[in-house]
């Protein structure tokens, strides 16, 4: 459903501006790896290479889907040191990014999902993934 709003602006004129933000969390759950990234944040709070680690891709697309997920307020990001950890904004998002989260624990039951969420549990802070 696309919602758009009617602007009158005396001097521009007429101005269709679309809800910027439900927009943006559409667009990051778009995507099957930011999904994926959604769920391992779930588990813990995670720096970017253990999430190309348990995604298995390159360090500058996770940092593009992070980029994603933060311009939607799916998610925040802290310093810790020298890494930057990332993890879910459930407690300051607005009501629609708290829904949407909510709406994604319909995907634990998804095989890769399950692996993922395992792996992040195991994952040391830009290290190895624990056996």
């Amino acid at each position: 459903m696309l919602i758009l709003l009617y602007v009158e602006f005396p001097k521009i004129g007429t101005i269709y501006y679309f809800m910027r933000q439900e927009l943006r969390i559409f667009k990051a759950l778009s995507d099957w790896n930011r999904l994926r990234i959604l769920k391992m944040l779930e588990v813990k709070p995670l720096c970017g290479c253990d999430i190309a680690n348990v995604l298995d891709i390159v360090q500058s697309a996770v940092s593009r889907h992070l980029k994603i997920l933060e311009d939607a307020e799916l998610i925040t990001h802290k310093r810790d040191g020298n890494y930057i950890l990332y993890s879910l904004n459930n407690l300051h998002g607005s009501a629609i990014v708290i829904s949407q989260l909510e709406l994604l624990r319909s995907l634990n039951k998804d095989p890769v999902i399950t692996a993922d969420r395992r792996k992040a549990a195991t994952v040391d802070k830009c290290g190895t993934i624990r056996k």
